[in-house]
């Protein structure tokens, strides 16, 4: 594993260190004492409380050194003016040091399961790693960076935004050879404005890519295909569409897996994955295209698909002695809820929508729960809402031909709960899912209890 001293990462970032700790090493970093690895540098960050406070409790559960603004007795220590910035310098340097291949994956929705999909196919051919879970911002992928081991070939990271320049900031970071952008859908719409501001802050992948990068895009999607100006790094079409470099064919989703044909130039193959949706056709073509590029053999992808095992909590089915449950509470937007929803709709048994709100929609949240709630009575025998748009979402259920009696919402968990207790019964298929700061998956555990 590469090791970091703390007199070359003080001169990575601009900042100061005491000389008796110049060759204190650590490898990787942590914001948060809870999950601080031993050796890892603690990175002291200002929220609702002060990050200076835990330096004490840090060191004592292991961490090498400390990055921060000033001095909280004698640790191992880089004192810089702002501790996010000098993160992020640390970890573009060691990005450099490693001289890794990296693939950058962002998108509204699947951008985690492409990057899990694109890191499993590439896994088969090269030491690869790969972005944890939620570490796709400006605090987490610099971590994810400076955790990667010294002899990675290849580097998966994924690119998360909400504002504009954000992924700007993280590709001059990351410098990616590839990008990957799985779509452009309504998520942070409330931050950007409009669909064609989300695209022009996905496009921001390429401001650290030099010009012969290669850049892998959907090409069933609209947004994507109708680029305001064309880049200068290869575009490789991934899709359903005629014109796709890479396309899929003859498409089957039932009974837990998804299945279809790869047929690109001259080479066409098949691919079969232990999940169920549509929706993930996109995220396994983005794979493939990746793949094929780094040439990886094509029976190889086919193979490395057919074991793929998406991360929990992303539509993960639990099978319980009285219940089917689809767990997909990381997170949710208007598009991967209606794919969701479509999943529950191809169930057998009686199907159960549990359902809280989607975030960060701005202007645009009456209006899609209103439709979620019209797809969720195509597809649900019973609608269970919950949040502050809960009302929008029952109304759409109505208005779609669904009584009022097998659609219900509820402003607490405990109400809700207790509803689903109620009314639930055994051989019944249950999808959980909303937005993250809804914790649906604490409506889960509580039904379940």
């Amino acid at each position: 594993m590469g090791k970091i001293t703390l007199k070359q990462a003080a001169a990575w970032c601009g900042g100061t260190v005491d000389k008796k700790y110049e060759d204190v090493t650590f490898f990787g970093a942590s914001n948060d004492t809870r999950t601080l690895k031993n050796g890892e540098l603690f990175v002291v960050l200002q929220g609702a409380r002060d990050g200076h406070d835990y330096i004490p409790a840090a060191m004592k559960k292991g961490a090498a050194a400390v990055l921060c603004t000033r001095r909280v007795g004698d640790y191992p220590a880089i004192y810089v003016e702002d501790t996010r910035l000098a993160l992020g310098r640390i970890a573009g340097y060691e990005r450099e040091r490693l001289g890794m291949k990296v693939v950058a994956v962002t998108g509204s929705v699947g951008k985690s399961t492409t990057k899990e999909m694109v890191a499993h196919v590439l896994g088969s051919q090269y030491r690869t790693a790969k972005s944890p879970v939620n570490h796709n911002n400006g605090i987490g992928m610099p971590m994810a960076i400076l955790a990667i081991p010294e002899d990675t070939q290849v580097a998966v990271l994924e690119m998360g935004m909400n504002h504009f320049r954000e992924i700007a900031y993280l590709s001059h970071i990351a410098q990616p050879d590839y990008a990957v952008i799985v779509n452009i859908g309504t998520a942070h719409i409330e931050y950007l404005g409009s669909m064609q501001g989300i695209r022009q802050a996905k496009m921001e992948i390429l401001e650290g890519m030099c010009d012969d990068g290669q850049l892998f895009l959907n090409g069933d999607d609209v947004m994507l295909r109708r680029l305001p100006e064309r880049p200068a790094q290869k575009i490789t079409y991934f899709g359903e569409a005629g014109d796709c470099a890479v396309r899929a064919t003859d498409i089957v989703s039932k009974d837990g897996a998804l299945s279809f044909t790869v047929e690109t130039g001259k080479i066409s193959f098949p691919v079969k994955i232990p999940v169920e949706g549509l929706h993930f056709v996109a995220d396994a073509l983005a794979a493939v295209a990746v793949g094929l590029a780094m040439e990886v053999p094509a029976e190889t992808i086919g193979e490395r698909l057919g074991s793929f095992q998406n991360m929990e909590g992303r539509q993960e089915i639990i099978k319980t002695e009285a219940y089917t449950i689809i767990k997909d509470c990381y997170n949710a937007g208007p598009e991967s809820m209606a794919a969701a929803l479509k999943v529950l709709g191809a169930q057998n048994g009686r199907r159960i929508a549990v359902l809280g709100d989607m975030l960060e929609l701005g202007d645009c949240a009456e209006a899609e729960h209103y439709r979620v709630g019209r797809i969720a009575a195509e597809n649900a025998d019973l609608v269970f809402a919950y949040g502050t748009n809960a009302g929008r979402v029952h109304i759409g259920t109505v208005t779609g031909g669904m009584s009022c009696a097998k659609s219900q919402y509820f402003d607490t968990h405990a109400a809700l709960i207790a509803a689903l207790r109620r009314a639930a019964k055994p051989g019944d298929v249950l999808l959980f899912k909303g937005s993250r700061g809804m914790h649906m998956e604490k409506v889960l555990e509580g039904f379940l209890a």
